[in-house]
Formats: C-alpha cells, structure tokens, sequence
C-alpha cells in the first residue's frame, strides 16, 4: 500500500504561546463557577462555552502541529484541565476527558488514520476503558458495531468516540466517528459531576475502517519499541505511556476541583465572621487561619507532586522509547492515585467540615465540589485500578513477575 502523505497545516494562531492558552482558562473561571448550576440541569456545558474553548484553541491543545493543531504538550493540556475544572469541576471533566484522548491517536495510530481523524483540527474523543458491544466484519477489512458503550465524558461535543470491543477473545480499540453513533440522553442522575456531558453512545452497526482499530488494549498500550506518533511527528511525546498519562489527566481535574474548593473557602474567611466571641472575621480567627493553612499545605505538595510526575513522564518520553517500560508507566500512574488523596484529605478533612452548614447548602459551590469529588471515588481508574491493581502490577514489574 502507498504510504499517505499529509501537508501540514499551520495552526489557526501560529503564535500563540502556552502561557497564553493558560492564561485564556483562568480568565473563563469566574464565568464557570457562575454558571454551575446551569451546567448540571444540562447536563453539559452550555454551546457557547464549547464555542469559546474552540476559539481559545483548547481542543486543538494535543493535535499535532502537521494537522492543524498545537502540540503544546500534556504540562499545558493538565494546566487547562485544572484550571477550569477550579472554576467548574464538571466542565473540568468533561473538557479534559473529550479532549485527553487525541494524544492516545497521535501516539498509536499511523498516518492515514491520523490524517482522517484529525481533518477538522479540534479533536473531542471521549473513550472507555470497559469492553463492550460486539463487532462482525464488515467484509472491507473494517468493522461494523453494535452495542452501548457507558460514561462517554464528553460526549455531547463529540467529533469521534474510542471504545473497546472484544474480538476472538482479545481487546480490540476502535475510534468511530460522530455519524456512525448516536449519544443517549442517559446523564444527570448521579451524585455528583452531574454536567460533566457523560452519556453513553450507542451503535447499531457502526462501521469502523480497520485502519481506526488496533489490536490492544488503551492502558496495555506497549511503546517500548517505539509508535507511529513519535516516528511521525518526531516528538517524544506522541511516544510515551498512555496509561499513566490518562491517569494523571484525572487527577489534574480532581486536583482543579479542591483549589477551587479552597477558593470559596477563601471567600468564606473574608466575608462570614466567628459564632463564638471575640466575634472576628474568620480571617482573623486562629482555627479558621489554622484549617486554612492545613489545607492550603496538602494542595501545595498534591500540585508539587502533579507538576514533577507530568515532567517525568517528558523526560521519560525523552529519553527513547525503551525507557518508557510498563514499570515506569504504572509508577508514575500510582503518584495520580497521591495527588487525588491528598486533594480529597484537603476537602473531606479541612474543608467542607469547618466551611458552616450554610455554606454546604444544596446548590452552594462547596457542597457542589464535595459532590463531585465524593463521585471520582466511583471512577474505574481510582476506585478499581489505582486502588489496588497498580500496587500489585509495579511490584510483578519490579520483581520481573510479569
């Protein structure tokens, strides 16, 4: 077969600058925390918010520069997702698992795929780790699909959906685009994360050209000997593991989610006073200082532990592709299951308790954030994965048990 060539396309803003596209979230927060409540009737973040991350280059963060895209790079895609999910936790999730798995394509998938997926420049992808449906072949080499496939993050926006399906007994990953799935109005009655976009979709004979399928599974990925991303794009990061790198994404959102609670609660020391007398500012009171820095402390090192692991995870991807073993990918995966400890502890133990009941009031932003990280316990990868599995695997790996 003739191998596909791609000119490259610039970028709608050849000049933009991390700093810059950061600098364009955190300028959105206060809109987003307005707008919360909104956004959980919903279910998904409002079409003019999805209007203005498009403008503001969020979706093309990952996509590689010869397809229109950025290719800023995971430290600026995890600094997005923390910060609007500071403002939002739902528009975090949702915004970070639509657009988290365009890097998954560029490292795993080869040029024709990566030419196709990629045509539009933004890229939303929400995927799932569970296996299901059940694939025929569609007798043109390709796929045809039929099943529903649940917590699709991201789903309302979607341009192409990753799922896998098992095939002979063995996990298949497939990217479908938008016209061969439909999205179920299935969201909104959970605990929390209740805008957070994540409905199932649906397929009744999905086709799926083979060339957007791989015989693996996503967080199995094996990159040691090298991926069609960092072949073709000659960027050490379209290269390295994908299952730490996911991994890490949520916690980057679960660490967004308890700045932002420690910002309302900042709002709290400056405006509610002491119910015991001397009466005070909370400010000045020594438990509320006290309770504050505690906090303020346990999401200082979360973030120092964050920001050092996403710059081992480059400096992994640098060093070529043998470095990049499944030891290394788990161990860096586990400091994700930290970060979100540590915020949790933050929220859960300093926090919420001491914030008053009326702060905690359905519909008050602390007891919005307290819902949705209280739902992140439920999420596959912290509640099932990180919880025990990881610790288990890096000492197989380490032992050379595997």
């Amino acid at each position: 077969m003739t191998a596909v060539t791609h000119a490259p396309m610039a970028p709608p803003e050849p000049g933009l600058t991390p700093d810059e596209i950061v600098a364009r979230a955190e300028a959105m927060v206060p809109a987003l925390v307005e707008r919360q409540a909104e956004t959980e009737r919903r279910t998904y973040y409002a079409p003019d918010t999805h209007e203005a991350f498009a403008r503001a280059g969020f979706y093309r963060i990952l996509v590689p520069r010869r397809f229109g895209g950025y290719e800023f790079g995971v430290e600026t895609f995890m600094r997005v997702s923390m910060t609007l999910a500071r403002g939002c936790p739902s528009t975090g999730w949702m915004y970070s698992f639509g657009a988290a798995h365009t890097l998954a394509v560029a490292t795993l998938f080869g040029e024709r795929a990566q030419s196709e997926l990629f045509a539009c420049g933004d890229f939303v992808c929400p995927a799932t780790v569970a296996p299901g449906g059940s694939a025929r072949p569609d007798g043109e080499g390709g796929w045809l699909l039929d099943g529903t496939w649940s917590y699709c993050s991201g789903a309302p926006y979607a341009t192409h959906f990753m799922g896998h399906v098992v095939v002979d007994g063995q996990p298949m990953l497939f990217v479908a685009p938008r016209d061969q799935w439909r999205r179920l109005d299935d969201w909104g009655g959970q605990l929390g994360l209740k805008g957070s976009g994540s409905h199932s979709i649906a397929m009744e004979g999905g086709r799926v050209p083979g060339h957007l399928t791989l015989p693996t599974h996503l967080s199995q990925a094996v990159v040691t000997g090298g991926t069609p991303g960092r072949d073709l794009h000659g960027n050490p990061e379209y290269g390295g593991g994908p299952l730490s790198v996911m991994l890490l994404g949520s916690a980057a959102v679960v660490l967004g989610m308890a700045q932002g609670a420690l910002d309302a609660y900042e709002e709290l020391m400056r405006t509610r006073t002491t119910i015991f007398p001397p009466f005070t500012t909370r400010a000045e009171d020594p438990d509320y200082q006290f309770w504050y820095g505690e906090a303020a402390g346990m999401l200082a090192a979360a973030e120092a532990a964050m920001t050092n692991a996403v710059q081992q995870w480059s400096r992994t991807c640098a060093a070529g592709p043998a470095a990049f073993t499944r030891e290394r990918d788990v161990r860096l995966a586990t400091v994700s299951r930290e970060v979100a400890r540590l915020a949790w502890r933050a929220v859960e133990g300093c926090l919420f308790p001491t914030a008053g009941s009326s702060a905690v009031r359905d519909g008050q932003r602390m007891e919005r954030i307290w819902r949705d990280m209280s739902t992140t316990h439920s999420h596959a990868g912290f509640a099932i994965y990180l919880a025990a599995l990881a610790n288990r695997e890096l000492s197989r790996a380490r032992f050379g048990l595997d």
